[in-house]
Formats: C-alpha cells, sequence, structure tokens
C-alpha cells in the first residue's frame, strides 16, 4: 500500500501530512481535543462539527488557537 502526503501550512510552518486525513485526524495525531481549539481553514473559522468530515488538501493553511484555563 502506497501512503501519499500533501504539503500544508500549520500555524506557519510547513508540514506534511498523509492524504486522505481530515481535519479531526490531524487535531488526533497532534494529540489535541477539538473542544480544546479553534481550527481556521483557509481564514475561516470552522464549525466543530464539520470537522470529522472535511479533509485536509494540499495547500491548506490551518492555524489552531488553543484555549488556556486559568484565574
Amino acid at each position: 500500500m502506497t501512503v501519499h502526503f500533501v504539503s500544508i501550512v500549520l500555524n506557519g510552518k510547513s508540514r506534511v501530512v498523509r492524504n486522505g486525513l481530515t481535519v479531526a485526524g490531524l487535531l488526533d495525531d497532534l494529540e489535541l481535543h477539538p473542544g480544546m481549539v479553534v481550527v481556521e481553514r483557509n481564514r475561516k473559522i470552522m464549525a466543530r462539527e464539520s470537522l470529522q468530515a472535511t479533509p485536509v488538501e494540499e495547500g491548506d493553511r490551518i492555524e489552531l488557537v488553543h484555549f488556556v484555563g486559568g484565574g
């Protein structure tokens, strides 16, 4: 089985990820819980409900903003 890759920009840095990966799968690979980040894909904030169905595609620019708790 041949694994293909796509190039994206993640938080301003070039990165290569598996082809066919969804945004939810990318978060899983990064060990990030979807409820703890806001995902911006190609300058549009994504709804959490769409993370599972949205593929990561060649040239995507993805920004992840982490929620930080404190007091």
